[in-house]
């Protein structure tokens, strides 16, 4: 049986996609895809295997993406000889009430992210950490990785929080907590997807690591990566 014709205006939506940040890419993409209407309820998805080719990911990536759709409501599977990943016939309502956050809105909390909080972990980097401030880094690192479900945005707003006090400027702190409430008020509208927390707690790691070690360059880098993969499932979730 040959396989259906990709649905109208997917191939510029279905794009490669940045590796560091893959599976929220991934999603992200497909999202778009879904949100922007270009494929109808009820409607298939391109096979797994034309989608890893068309985003430029490994199968695994797309499989672990669509089921996280899947679970969140926007997917479902079915099986048998016509079977395949269809758009569900009712997408989820969105969360909040009704509330509708702008393209504008979103980049906004992320562009200013971006510009503390990497700033902040290369600060961080550069100095000469007291012991209790490397345990505090370790600590909170430990608690955000071992948090349940319920308790996660809290615990990943503490550790933000450790790195922008590890910087040595006090009056970073203040602004990169005003922020990330903004942040969590977005992320708190998004479901927590187990890929992504396990890609989270890999970035956080690797931020703390770099800053312990001393490189600025690597910790600003991968705070970079981890503020981008928030990114794109909050503009796929909520644009």
């Amino acid at each position: 049986m040959s396989e259906p014709d990709p649905p109208p205006g997917s191939g510029a939506l279905l794009r490669p996609v940045r590796l560091g940040n893959a599976f929220e890419d991934t999603v992200g993409r497909l999202l778009e895809t879904i949100r922007l209407g270009v494929l109808a309820p009820g409607e298939s998805l391109p096979p797994e295997r034309e989608l890893a080719t068309r985003l430029g990911v490994s199968r695994d990536t797309v499989r672990e993406a669509i089921k996280s759709l899947s679970e969140a409501g926007y997917l479902e599977s079915r099986r048998g000889r016509y079977g395949g990943t269809f758009l569900a016939d009712e997408l989820p309502a969105p969360s909040g009430d009704g509330i509708k956050f702008s393209r504008a809105e979103i980049d906004d909390a992320l562009r200013l992210r971006e510009i503390l909080e990497v700033g902040a972990a290369r600060m961080a980097a550069g100095r000469a950490l007291a012991a209790t401030e490397r345990e505090t880094l370790w600590s909170r690192l430990a608690d955000v990785r071992g948090a349940p479900p319920e308790d996660y945005r809290r615990l990943d707003s503490r550790l933000h929080l450790a790195i922008a006090e590890a910087a040595g400027t006090p009056s970073v702190v203040p602004l990169v907590a005003e922020n990330r409430m903004r942040l969590n008020e977005l992320l708190d509208h998004i479901p927590l997807l187990a890929r992504n927390i396990a890609h989270s707690d890999e970035q956080h790691e690797a931020i703390v690591m770099a800053i312990l070690a001393g490189d600025g360059d690597g910790a600003a880098e991968e705070m970079t990566a981890h503020i981008w993969a928030s990114a794109a499932l909050l503009h796929g979730f909520l644009d």
